[in-house]
């Protein structure tokens, strides 16, 4: 059987490339390098002489530069009368020429002496041996750490953390409930202790052949993404001794000064979204001291002429670039579009509004452009501010940017208005022109592309039931019930997604042409990789309505990935959810135990646990608390308005 061809980006998530385990250089990488240092400060040195021959020597033709630098020359200006010292500055001009000699000759001397101690240095260099020349490289790198070291661990203004409601609990009442929810809380134990066996510090696990596992979007470092990522989830199943076992590795271990180029977007929502939600669940000033240096390293990729995040960065050299498949060299809508909810917490823990205005700034620009019947393209050339490929979709490359936009609403207490007009809107818009029932009467969210509507759905897609369940409340023309109606319906769509498979398991896209009805037509579209977006619409619903049906479809997939994805290394995604002999794909994705088994949890604990009135979720199910004004000294501050 052959590995499907994954998809080479999703918006909320980007399926694995199986790159195997990261390369590391051989100490001849170091070797070369000392030499490459010697030769360069050979040259320097001649670079030096040959500069101070040309321009510093005493040649009275060359004397006339430093007459016409010293026009400008700024020196201290001392006030004589009385005693009085006057710390103001003064301009030298010609008509002192006296005065004017004397500056140059000493400024003269200053080159010649600086130029002297240059080459006396590079003399002393080259007389000593390699091994002395790597002793003070090596000094010298430790000094230049040591000093990252510092601004690193700068100290970070205090702010009052917003009250920590539902963080632990939500005993169900029900014994049978009880035991499926301890049934999921086996499941996660499960695939930690195999991750932390097996693959602890790398990005993932390979539960098969029993290591670690990496893809593109983590770039070359080993940087610990599960411990990151599942660190909530083990906190609110009340898992401490795992927690604590990741909280150890995280201050030890977790370095972002890195060679290593990564997508933004992930990083984002995965590493610097966990480590905040781990601060606000658990207070521990580590998780949201490591999520600011990580924002840090994000910043060089907003440098861009738009502003428009690059999708790529290099979080060493701050060098960013965009993936090479995207239309026209364009960002992706559903990445730049999910970092605002990150980013406003940001400027809250640490008072630099810089965070806030980045996000701000795309917002702004976004609403000023046309859109083509009220549809966001998935792409956005990020140098000249057009849009690229007409193409829309609320499954991959768009899906999060339209989630993001109401639970920007939900964070700031409801009072962006802006961020709820703007869903408002791209709702409406996608409900008029996306939005189908097929012959069989399930509804479900085609594609825009190329100017006609593709009767297609993802996956990824299936999140949106929740969505507009979550954002009923206070939607335009009191239709609430409407939206929590459209979201009951893409539920049901996406279970019968599941249930029309042998394994029920849902595929990674399927469609609605003809007689083919919510089912993966190409063998491409068959895989499941342990995704959560169907059980998180799940979860909201039953929030939402308490219809048991919910807890019944959840309990349906919980056992489909238990009979199915379980092997004794962890837990695997499967390449046919239609054969009844399923292959594995032998990865253990990071958001497995960040998201699936995380809803499923909430899916079957009581409402007290995480109330929706105190905690947002971001797309990748990490919780981050409403930012209400009574909670905050900087209310001054647009970012918490």
């Amino acid at each position: 059987m052959t590995t499907p061809a994954l998809l080479p980006l999703s918006g909320r998530r980007i399926p694995p490339l199986n790159l195997g385990p990261p390369s590391f250089p051989h100490h001849r990488a170091t070797l070369r390098l000392s030499e490459k240092f010697i030769l360069l400060l050979i040259l320097s040195a001649f670079i030096t002489l040959c500069f101070g021959a040309f321009f510093f020597l005493p040649d009275s033709s060359k004397h006339k530069r430093f007459d016409l630098g010293l026009e400008d020359v700024l020196i201290p200006h001392v006030d004589g009368g009385k005693g009085a010292k006057n710390p103001g500055v003064f301009l030298i001009h010609g008509p002192d020429e006296h005065r004017h000699r004397e500056e140059e000759e000493r400024l003269r001397n200053k080159i010649r002496a600086d130029h002297e101690k240059a080459l006396e240095e590079a003399k002393e260099k080259l007389r000593k041996s390699r091994e002395e020349i790597r002793a003070e490289i090596q000094t010298e790198k430790s000094k230049v750490a040591q000093a990252m070291k510092i601004k690193e661990t700068r100290v970070l203004p205090p702010v009052p953390v917003p009250q920590r409601v539902g963080v632990s609990g939500g005993d169900p009442e029900d014994n049978e409930i009880r035991k499926k929810r301890e049934k999921i809380k086996e499941m996660m134990k499960h695939a930690w202790d195999n991750y932390r066996t097996y693959g602890w510090g790398h990005n993932e696990l390979r539960p098969i052949a029993r290591k670690g596992h990496s893809t593109n979007i983590f770039g070359s470092s080993q940087m610990g993404a599960t411990i990151v990522d599942a660190l909530d989830t083990l906190y609110i199943m009340g898992l401490h001794d795992e927690f604590m076992d990741g909280q150890r590795w995280i201050e030890d271990n977790l370095d972002f000064s890195v060679n290593s180029e990564v997508s933004v977007f992930e990083v984002n929502i995965r590493f610097i979204g966990g480590l905040l939600a781990a601060y606000y669940l658990s207070g521990e000033e580590i998780f949201k001291t490591k999520a600011v240096q990580l924002a840090e390293k994000l910043l060089p990729a907003f440098n861009t002429p738009t502003g428009i995040p690059w999708a790529m960065v290099n979080l060493k050299s701050g060098v960013g670039r965009n993936w090479g498949w995207a239309s026209a060299g364009s960002s992706i809508l559903a990445e730049f579009g999910t970092l605002h909810m990150e980013f406003v917490h940001l400027s809250y823990l640490t008072g630099d509004l810089i965070y806030y205005k980045k996000v701000m700034h795309i917002r702004k620009l976004l609403q000023k452009m046309e859109r083509p019947n009220g549809l966001y393209p998935n792409y956005l050339n990020p140098r000249t501010g057009r849009w690229g490929q007409y193409h829309t979709s609320v499954g991959g490359l768009g899906d999060s940017f339209y989630e993001y936009l109401l639970k920007a609403w939900l964070m700031s207490d409801k009072t962006d208005h802006e961020a709820r007009r703007m869903y408002d809107d791209a709702v409406e818009a996608i409900e008029k022109h996306l939005i189908k029932k097929s012959r069989g009467g399930l509804v479900f969210i085609g594609e825009w592309k190329n100017g006609h509507l593709e009767r297609k759905m993802g996956h990824l897609a299936c999140f949106a039931g929740g969505m507009f369940a979550l954002g009923a409340d206070g939607s335009r023309k009191d239709k609430a019930g409407h939206y929590l109606e459209l979201g009951a319906e893409i539920a049901r769509t996406c279970h019968e997604s599941y249930d029309r498979t042998a394994l029920k398991l849902g595929p990674e896209s399927f469609k609605f042409d003809g007689a083919v009805e919510a089912v993966a037509v190409r063998q491409a579209e068959k895989y499941y990789i342990l995704r959560p977006e169907v059980i998180e619409t799940y979860w909201y619903l039953w929030r939402f309505t308490h219809d048991p049906r919910y807890r019944q479809w959840g309990w349906e997939a919980a056992l489909a990935i238990e009979k199915y994805c379980r092997v004794s290394g962890g837990f695997s995604g499967v390449k046919d959810v239609y054969s009844s002999t399923p292959t594995h794909d032998d990865v253990q994705q990071s958001f497995f135990l960040a998201e699936t088994l995380k809803y499923l949890y909430l899916l079957f604990s009581g409402d007290d646990l995480l109330p929706l009135d105190h905690w947002v979720f971001n797309t990748e199910a990490h919780p981050l608390p409403v930012l209400r004004l009574a909670n905050t000294t900087l209310s001054g501050n647009p970012a918490v308005r």
